[in-house]
């Protein structure tokens, strides 16, 4: 039985308003600002221990969050970004909007692989052996990638909602188990 597990959600979101970054450097803990490296404030939100949450934000009210697992857990981060910035007098007066741009989950396909054989099976695969142990796999008309290791564990990213991910996670090992 093959199971996956969301590690991280990458979302894009929108404030639909302007921030002012320098004041938020200023009076925000947790912020890192540094206009000559990079263009936007890294805003750290713990929301459980031993978990991050971390907002690019920029200064258009463009927003970049990653470190979510689910997509309640989008929406909590979201708004403890407008809270944070409510707390130092920046009003969000829209409902922010935001979309899954990338997901990445873990897991295992409970089988062994041949990833030598493989990689003469699977078109779209680049195995490596000697630079990287696992075997790219990219799925035919997907934005779903795989890192594929001989003890069966897996890595999939470029899903946009985790039933995208199972579906093709079920598909994967179908097809592999016709292959070995």
């Amino acid at each position: 039985m093959a199971s996956t597990k969301i590690e991280n959600i990458v979302i894009s979101a929108s404030l639909h308003k302007e921030i002012p970054l320098e004041k938020a450097a200023r009076r925000l803990p947790n912020t890192e600002y540094n206009p000559e490296q990079f263009p936007g404030l890294v805003l750290r939100l713990n929301e459980k221990k031993g978990e991050r949450v971390t907002a690019l934000i920029f200064a258009s009210g463009n927003i970049v969050l990653t470190g979510t697992k689910s997509e309640d857990e989008v929406q909590k981060a979201v708004n403890m970004v407008v809270k944070e910035l409510k707390k130092i007098g920046i009003k969000i007066t829209k409902r922010p909007t935001w979309r899954v741009e990338n997901m990445v989950a873990s897991g295992s396909l409970g089988m062994k692989l041949n990833l030598n054989k493989l990689a003469f099976k699977l078109e779209t695969a680049e195995y490596e052996p000697e630079q990287f142990p696992g075997m790219v796999y990219h799925v035919p008309n997907s934005t779903i990638t795989f890192l594929l290791f001989g003890t069966g564990k897996i890595v999939c990213t470029g899903g946009k909602k985790e039933s995208q991910i199972k579906k093709a996670v079920r598909e994967l090992k179908k097809k592999l188990e016709k292959l070995q």
